[in-house]
């Protein structure tokens, strides 16, 4: 039907798809009574939000995956979890604080989650206050000082902005931050040996020794996430965001010593590179436009940042105390907590083997796991070395190793003290990236049956995690 009223409407040829994105039959009609054609700032904005709507796309088909593998296995494991704490009911007979509870999850929040609960309800009280008439390895009294600050304040923000309890607020920044970490350690692991070698990664990050620590009151899923993405940004020398990163992960963890120095040695090696390239080319602009002079600079930055998250608090606490070795002679006199160059570590190697259980704070079964989880690392360094991984994540790992073997404490905890070595799965996924996928999900969805007891259980049940 032709309307003459039309018959001089002005054309909208050269207006099609290659335009703006719109065929002519979306178009108005032209002096029909609607609305006014839209203004070319609606058009861009319109443009911007197809834009992001295609990243968005795009991103969820190269994360998706990682976060379902991640998010399936560690369900898988967390379900087994409950069910064999459920079933033994053991929890019920001890302390709410000492992994007891009216619920099976209670026991998530016991023992350090404690403490992070009383931190971000109550803040700190830094001191050192002596056990009267002690005279054993216990002669200070515990204290909120020896847990770092950035995972109670995180609970205390997540607990304002949702109304969630503090128990909620904690479990959901540590489940929140493990899909955060799984993310990080898929990327590391993918510039090195390929995205499904990355996907490989993250799932043997739900299924590792210790892993049960990840959906829990603590923060390892935390540190994890902070330093597997501080590696990655010095991978890609995003000196600044790595910096920064490293500086928080000395707001979570003391661990965070290995991180610093494997950000400076890397740093300092870029910094000689580009010393280098200066004397041969001199200060012209380099392949990116940027000036080689100019490029030193950010490392020196990052290498500044890095250690203030650690370094702050640890003197915060020692001006509060009165003693600026505070934290340490709080961590040695109430927790037991010392380096010991090793002398611990080769007692339990030396005694466990033979079924000696003699050794200081003997908790067999969660001890063997730790034997095993020790063994493992072992194993799986040479190969990673033998891949020549970034400098970052070798001296990260050699580091996180020798100061968790080096140290007097739990034994059986070196399962989840481990867990921040994370480049030590980029070897066992380099090897599995060559199993289809059905089986791949096969040999991991085993492992998570099996780790609701050892890396969740035999922590939180038949040791102190």
């Amino acid at each position: 039907m032709n309307d003459p009223s039309l018959a001089n409407a002005p054309s909208y040829e050269g207006n099609g798809p290659h335009a703006e994105g719109r065929s002519p039959a979306t178009e108005p009609p032209y002096d029909t009574g609607l609305p006014p054609a839209p203004s070319p700032s609606f058009l861009s904005l319109t443009s911007a939000a197809r834009q992001r709507w295609v990243r968005l796309c795009r991103a969820a088909e190269r994360h998706g995956p990682v976060l379902a593998l991640y998010g399936a296995l560690k369900l898988i494991g967390f379900c087994v979890f409950m069910y064999l704490l459920d079933s033994s009911g053991d929890f019920r007979k001890k302390h709410p604080r000492f992994g007891g509870g009216a619920h099976a999850w209670d026991v998530l929040a016991t023992w350090d989650g404690w403490w992070y609960q009383q931190i971000a309800a109550h803040g700190y009280h830094p001191a050192l206050v002596p056990v009267p008439g002690a005279g054993g390895l216990i002669t200070i009294e515990g204290n909120s000082a020896a847990f770092f600050p950035l995972y109670p304040a995180l609970m205390r923000l997540v607990s304002s902005c949702t109304g969630l309890g503090l128990f909620g607020a904690g479990l959901l920044v540590s489940v929140a931050a493990s899909f955060v970490a799984a993310l990080a350690i898929h990327a590391v692991t993918a510039r090195i040996g390929g995205r499904r070698a990355g996907l490989a990664a993250a799932g043997l990050w739900a299924v590792w020794p210790g892993s049960g620590m990840e959906w829990s009151g603590y923060s390892e899923s935390l540190y994890v996430a902070l330093a597997a993405w501080a590696c990655y940004a010095v991978m890609r020398h995003h000196w600044i965001t790595a910096g920064i990163l490293t500086c928080a992960t000395g707001l979570t963890r003391p661990t965070a010593t290995a991180l610093i120095a494997a950000l400076t040695v890397a740093a300092m090696l870029a910094i000689h590179r580009q010393r280098q390239e200066v004397r041969r080319w001199g200060d012209a602009p380099g392949p990116d436009g940027k000036r080689r002079r100019a490029t030193v600079l950010r490392p020196l930055v990052a290498v500044a940042i890095a250690p203030l998250g650690l370094f702050g608090y640890l003197g915060w606490v020692g001006y509060r105390m009165g003693d600026y070795g505070g934290y340490f002679k709080l961590q040695e006199g109430a927790w037991a907590h010392t380096f010991d160059y090793g002398e611990h570590t080769l007692d339990v190697f030396t005694s466990l083997p033979v079924g000696h259980f003699d050794y200081l704070f003997a908790y067999p079964y969660e001890d063997l796991i730790g034997v095993g989880t020790v063994l493992l690392a072992l194993i799986v360094l040479p190969l990673l070395l033998r891949l020549r991984p970034p400098v970052v994540l070798v001296v990260h790992t050699l580091l996180t190793i020798a100061l968790v073997l080096g140290s007097q404490q739990i034994f059986g905890n070196i399962s989840r003290y481990l867990l921040p070595a994370f480049p030590l799965f980029i070897p066992c996924a380099v090897a599995m990236r060559r199993l289809s996928t059905p089986v791949l999900c096969t040999v991991l969805g085993i492992a998570a049956l099996a780790s609701g007891s050892y890396a969740g259980y035999a922590l939180f049940e038949l040791g102190v995690p």
